[in-house]
Parts: structure tokens; sequence; C-alpha cells
């Protein structure tokens, strides 16, 4: 990978411009035109290097979205897995070493869509799904400093709490329909997603911001595939710890600037006892491995019950789809 090609996933995958010709501030940053960083993120984009760019949405805030798990016999795992990836509303499914083998995410517009997604999957398979929706997050950013061997994450804008829930309508739902997937590669991004959604771009621009500033949408940038990119190692990490005391704990491994994802998730009795979930990705098994021992020792979490699952196969990564059908938009 070249160097402005580095420079271009790792130094854009947040903050990107909300203004007309926003490819026009990346290249003027690389010293490129406009058309090569587009075509260099076309290229990308083919290769699978990036997922798309545009927006990372932030869980339940649109829609909703559970963990689950499989206890899958290992015979059966090609097929099960086949069967959960087959459902557009999973976006991420992984086989982990633990004997709950199977982990997938599942996205749907309400509870009752989502279920009726766990419980098809319970049907089709003969298996129990296990539900683990997030009951609190403590960070959460696929973001990856792509110059360390570990995905560090890089820290975003602060944006100040809002006074009240915004309230979305019409106009918003159509325009989340049509950037879920990706901001269109284009020169004038925003004004094609205008056109499409019969708005103008100027009201694109100001809803996007208003979902930025409401952190409905938590990152917007280059959103880049870390397997690709030699994150080859990635664990999701258990922790049993009080539930009085899950908040402390919790807020400091997010704020570490180690982890990718942290959250707190139900325990599920006697199956499976954890409460306290993080993400680490590394380039090797060993940098995941140091980056685990420093959070335990640092956080304070040597006392506690702990389980490392690391991840053997990815079956599905996609981004969550959070809207069915645009509603209409509604009367000025």
């Amino acid at each position: 990978m070249s160097d402005v090609q580095l420079s271009l996933l790792n130094d854009f995958q947040r903050g990107f411009p909300l203004t007309s010709a926003p490819f026009d501030v990346l290249a003027g940053q690389l010293g490129l035109d406009a058309e090569a960083v587009l075509d260099t993120l076309r290229r990308l984009r083919q290769e699978g290097v990036i997922s798309r760019v545009g927006a990372v949405f932030r869980p339940n805030r649109i829609g909703v979205s559970t963990l689950a798990a499989l206890v899958v016999p290992g015979e059966r795992l090609a097929e099960v897995a086949r069967m959960v990836s087959a459902h557009p509303e999973v976006n991420h499914n992984y086989e982990r070493e633990h004997r709950f083998n199977l982990w997938f995410v599942a996205t749907a517009a309400n509870p009752a869509h989502l279920e009726r997604v766990l419980r098809d999957v319970e049907q089709q398979t003969g298996l129990p799904v296990m539900r683990l929706p997030m009951v609190q997050d403590y960070h959460i950013d696929l973001g990856f400093d792509l110059r360390r061997t570990v995905a560090v994450t890089q820290r975003g804008r602060q944006k100040s709490a809002p006074r009240q829930p915004l309230e979305l309508d019409g106009l918003d739902y159509a325009l989340i329909e049509a950037i879920q997937d990706g901001l269109p590669l284009v020169a004038r991004p925003y004004a094609a997603v205008a056109a499409a959604i019969g708005a103008s771009e100027a009201e694109v621009l100001d809803r996007m911001e208003r979902l930025l500033d409401h952190d409905i949408i938590k990152r917007l940038g280059i959103i880049v595939r870390h397997h690709e990119l030699g994150f080859r190692a990635n664990a999701m990490v258990v922790w049993d710890v009080p539930d009085d005391r899950v908040d402390e704990f919790g807020r400091c491994i997010g704020a570490s600037g180690l982890v990718n994802l942290c959250y707190q998730r139900p325990r599920r009795l006697p199956e499976w006892r954890y409460n306290l979930f993080c993400m680490i990705h590394g380039k090797d098994r060993d940098a995941v491995l140091a980056h685990h021992a420093h959070l335990r020792d640092a956080c304070g979490l040597a006392d506690f019950s702990c389980e490392v699952l690391f991840s053997r196969q990815r079956f599905k990564q996609t981004g969550a789809r959070y809207v069915e059908a645009a509603p209409a938009k509604e009367a000025a």
C-alpha cells in the first residue's frame, strides 16, 4: 500500500467533510485531485479493503440490534453458518473459540422484526439462540490506527449532549435508508443522495449534521475492513464483574484506547455468566493477548473471571441495515 493510500485510509475514518464537494477537501490534504481520490476509493471498495464511505450509526438509536450466539456441533458449523448469514438482518457472523462457537449480530427496524429473525434461525437450525442485547455502551468505534500493531482507537470530536432526544421525521428516515449502505462515490455525493430522496443538498447536509450532533451517526468517514488491512487477530473478551461495578470497569476499558468496542450485556445463567464485553483487534494473537493483559492490570480486573474468545472464521461482515423502506417525506 502506498503512503498516499495509507494516509487516505488512516486519516479519514472520521470527520468526513459535510460540504458539497467533500472529496475535493480530501484531495487538497493529500496533494491529489478529487478524481484520483475517488478512483482510489472505488478500487479499494472493489478489492474489499473498505466496506463503504459513510455513516456508522449508534446501536439502538435507530432500529434495534442484538448480539447472539449458538452452540453448533462441529460437523454442522458450515451449514448453520450459511443459514444464519442468509438473513439480510445479520451483518456479522463469526466462529469463535468457545463452546458457544457461532456469534452473530442481527439488526432490524423494530423489536418484533428482530425477534422474528431470531426465531427463524432457531427453527431453521434446530438450535436455541442465546440473545445478548446491549444494556450499556462504554465505547463503540470500529476505527483503526493502521500504523499500529494493535487497532488503537482514534478519538473523534466530542459532542455535547442534546437537551432532548431528536424526533426523526419521514425525511430523516428516507435519508438514513439512502446512506446506510454508504455514500455514492461521486464528486457531489450529498447532492446525489438529495436527488434520490426528493430533497435539496442543503437539507441533506443539515440533516446529517443534526444526526451527528445528536450522536445518532456515531462516525462519518471511510469504513475499513480490518482483516484485509492486516488486523487478522481479534478477540471478544468477556468478564464476570459485580453488577454494581460494571460501569466503573466499563468506563476504564472504554477510555483505554485499546479496544474498539466495550459494552455491558445481560448474563444468561446458568449458560453464560459474563456481563462486560470488549473487542480487541491486532495483527497477531500475541498483540491481542498483550493488550488484554494490560487492560486487566490497568483497570483492576485481575480478580474477576474472564474468557478470551478469538475469532476463527469470518462468515459474514457487512454494514447493518436499519431501515427497511423510507417513509414518505412529510409535507413542509
